[in-house]
């Protein structure tokens, strides 16, 4: 079994297809699918199920391809270390991160670190789902809030200011609530998935939960931003997505002093790449960059 037949099987299982993966190898789709069938015999199990339209992975294929993720990782780690003297960071980093944080601090970031480190390749997506860093082959992911219980490493990059606000609008035709408890009585915006939807404050010097309901739930908080905007509620959301409507009296804050700490934006990894000399310059470079912008 040849390590250039891991890194295309690797490739393959990424785009989903030997085309994609071909164009992304630039190398020619009959040559992919024999080298990964070439694989497959060395292995002796079947990797793939193969038909017209896209490839699917088999159990064993999975296993394998977690494996081969790590052993691959390590390979690139042990190189950049040998190199770093002389190379310092480079090679693929594929990153995860919410929408809109990776839109407004995460897009200029990245364009500024590639243009000091020419030998680093990103591939980005921007979501709010919860990606599995490890079992979607992801090398580092950003996530903003508590972290849940997990065997990925995390690294703090900073703190979030959460800001509770609403339009101007809002306030002359609803008012606006003086203590958290008013919210029951009000239209609340919903950033989230699933389930009741809770909101913090800090009251008589203890942390309460008050739950808010409302006409609206999404899972982008540019979305409920711009739904507040249009007068249509109460919202609850990090400092970066509503500081420039609030710069414009687009919105106006409510319950300033029922606010708790902010939240937390973390790096996380998986453990087989906490060597990696990539991850970690880009978390270093995250952690200087984000602490000018970012405050709780």
């Amino acid at each position: 079994m040849q390590l250039d037949d891991m890194r295309i099987f690797v490739a393959t299982v990424d785009a989903h297809n030997f085309t994609a993966a071909a164009n992304r190898l630039s190398l020619s789709k009959q040559f992919v699918s024999r080298r990964v069938m070439a694989l497959e015999e060395a292995l002796g199990v079947r990797l793939l199920i193969r038909n017209t339209r896209k490839l699917a992975v088999t159990e064993l294929g999975q296993e394998f391809y977690e494996r081969a993720r790590r052993i691959l990782g390590e390979v690139e780690d042990a190189e950049q270390a040998m190199s770093l003297r002389r190379a310092g960071p480079r090679g693929l980093l594929r990153v995860s991160a919410p929408m809109s944080f990776g839109m407004m601090h995460l897009s200029p970031l990245v364009a500024m670190f590639l243009r000091k480190h020419g030998d680093v390749r990103f591939d980005m997506e921007l979501s709010d789902r919860t990606v599995d860093v490890v079992g979607e082959g992801f090398d580092m992911a950003i996530r903003i809030g508590t972290l849940p219980d997990s065997t990925l490493i995390a690294q703090k990059l900073a703190d979030v200011r959460m800001v509770a606000c609403c339009s101007p609008a809002y306030v002359r035709r609803r008012g606006a609530p003086k203590v958290p408890a008013d919210l029951e009585r009000h239209s609340c915006l919903l950033y989230g998935q699933g389930g009741a939807v809770s909101w913090e404050f800090v009251v008589d010097g203890a942390l309460r939960s008050f739950e808010v309901r409302g006409p609206l739930r999404a899972n982008n908080g540019d979305l409920i931003r711009d739904a507040a905007v249009a007068g249509l509620g109460i919202v609850r959301l990090p400092d970066f997505i509503v500081a420039d409507a609030i710069r414009r009296a687009q919105l106006v804050t409510v319950l300033d002093e029922f606010q708790p700490r902010g939240l937390t934006a973390y790096a996380v990894y998986p453990q087989h790449r906490q060597s990696s000399v990539t991850i970690r310059v880009f978390v270093a470079f995250l952690r200087e960059q984000l602490g000018k912008v970012l405050v709780a």
